[in-house]
């Protein structure tokens, strides 16, 4: 598995003693407003273990973002495989503790995620699927260089489907 280091973060893959940290996100119902519910510890516990299983399956997951310094766990993010018109498509996901939204560290997780994805999994194109209400991570996608493809029917609700493909990364990254 992975692990990632910015200039300000670290991902790491998700630990079982992670569930306290998770659970600052999941029982916050503001931080889970655009998810169908908040989630239990058992819930984390379960999330852990699929990310575990993404770990062995496709060497990326989710995974607990740190910062550097202090090692202090502020949120989620990472790479999950995701099922779109019956074809599996890589997402970069991301969720943070709320006291950690507004400083950059979704777009800077997100985009080395990215990198990673494109670089050194050589996958050809990567999504996150949003809320069309999110408009956080809506603005998260864009300053990683997505762009809306199309909205679709998933988890019984209507989801954005925002997407870059590894030439517009490698056409960005040729420029600079």
């Amino acid at each position: 598995m992975f692990e990632l280091v910015t200039e300000r973060l670290r991902l790491r893959p998700l630990r079982e003693s992670d569930v306290v940290y998770l659970m600052k996100i999941f029982s916050d119902p503001i931080a889970m407003q655009y998810y169908p519910s908040t989630k239990s510890e058992q819930e984390a516990e379960e999330w852990i273990e699929w990310n575990h299983n993404n770990y062995d399956a496709f060497n990326v997951g989710l995974c607990a973002v740190e910062l550097r310094d202090t090692c202090t766990f502020i949120g989620q993010c990472g790479i999950v495989p995701q099922k779109v018109d019956g074809t599996i498509t890589m997402e970069i996901g991301y969720l943070f503790i709320r006291e950690h939204w507004g400083k950059g560290y979704a777009t800077e997780a997100a985009k080395a995620c990215l990198n990673y994805g494109i670089e050194k999994c050589k996958f050809p194109k990567m999504i996150s699927l949003i809320d069309p209400a999110n408009e956080s991570s809506i603005a998260v996608a864009i300053r990683i260089g997505m762009q809306k493809e199309n909205r679709i029917q998933k988890w019984n609700r209507s989801i954005d489907v925002y997407s870059i493909r590894s030439e517009a990364v490698h056409e960005e990254t040729d420029v600079s």
